[in-house]
């Protein structure tokens, strides 16, 4: 099995080895696997139970002072599921393999989101904290009022920045550390991305991630996932794109180059790519400090 995963686009992070070593055990986990499908679950979630990504354990935190996570998978065979805005879920990508496998939807979410979680076993009241994310939010200098409206002034000047550092501690920002995993055995092909979405984010917000051709997107022959400027992701479609130029011969490694430059040039936006072609060759790209990847 051929496995590529990656630990988000954005600043450099204060302890890459560390990093680095959960990325590699991720990319192990994966190519342990015997189906392409399993192999993108099982690296997700080995990054999405350490608190070093911003995916399940450790996420952004919304403007309401919550935690939601957001996942999306996809296979060669048009298999999709996605879901999103669930709070106390760490494992946002074991959801979006139940929405995809036993649901006629693609995309569920919020509270129903979570009732389906835990119908199908997973666990829902999870606590996603951890201190430095208490850290940051207790340093925020967040509106008492909690409405909407109200907040929605405070939540522009939050979000409409580039937060390459935290503007309240100095500390590298997690913002576009989503994480992802592309895999394929030869044949079959799968791609899946999962996030805590970005800081100080208006509640319910949903970005790039659970998103089909945004954050992920496999076909026959490539399985692509993405991170960063959620938005601007979106609008692209960046993952379709990328899947789309690989299916019509550009190498894998030529696609995420130059659809990225093409992103960027579009949006003004950052992001990172990884890519998988059927016979294992690989594209990786990114327009941040750093993105971490491993490969199995």
């Amino acid at each position: 099995m051929n496995v590529l995963v990656h630990g988000g686009a954005g600043s450099v992070s204060d302890d890459p080895d560390a990093r680095q070593a959960v990325l590699d055990e991720a990319a192990e986990a994966g190519g342990d696997c015997d189906r392409p499908a399993t192999a993108v679950v099982s690296a997700v979630r080995r990054l999405e139970a350490d608190p070093r990504f911003n995916a399940g354990v450790g996420s952004a935190v919304q403007s309401d002072g919550v935690i939601r996570t957001d996942a999306g998978l996809m296979t060669g065979d048009s298999e999709a599921g996605a879901a999103a805005a669930m709070p106390g879920v760490k494992h946002a990508i074991d959801v979006a393999r139940a929405v995809a496998r036993e649901t006629p939807h693609v995309l569920v979410a919020g509270e129903r989101a979570v009732a389906l979680a835990e119908s199908f076993g997973v666990a829902t009241d999870c606590n996603l904290w951890t201190e430095r994310t208490r850290e940051r939010w207790r340093a925020a200098d967040v509106p008492e009022s909690d409405g909407t409206r109200d907040r929605l002034a405070w939540v522009c000047e939050q979000f409409g920045t580039d937060h390459e550092t935290d503007a309240n501690t100095g500390a590298p920002s997690p913002d576009h550390d989503t994480v992802g995993a592309v895999a394929t055995d030869g044949q079959r092909l799968a791609a899946a991305t999962s996030t805590g979405g970005r800081w100080f984010a208006l509640a319910g917000r949903v970005g790039d991630v659970p998103q089909v051709g945004a954050g992920f997107y496999a076909t026959e022959r490539a399985a692509v996932s993405t991170t960063g400027d959620g938005e601007a992701i979106a609008r692209f479609g960046l993952a379709r794109r990328v899947a789309h130029a690989i299916d019509d011969g550009d190498p894998p490694q030529h696609a995420v180059d130059r659809l990225l430059r093409g992103f960027e040039t579009e949006t003004g936006g950052s992001a990172g790519i990884i890519a998988l072609r059927d016979d294992g060759a690989v594209g990786r790209a990114y327009n941040t400090a750093a993105m971490q990847t491993a490969s199995q």
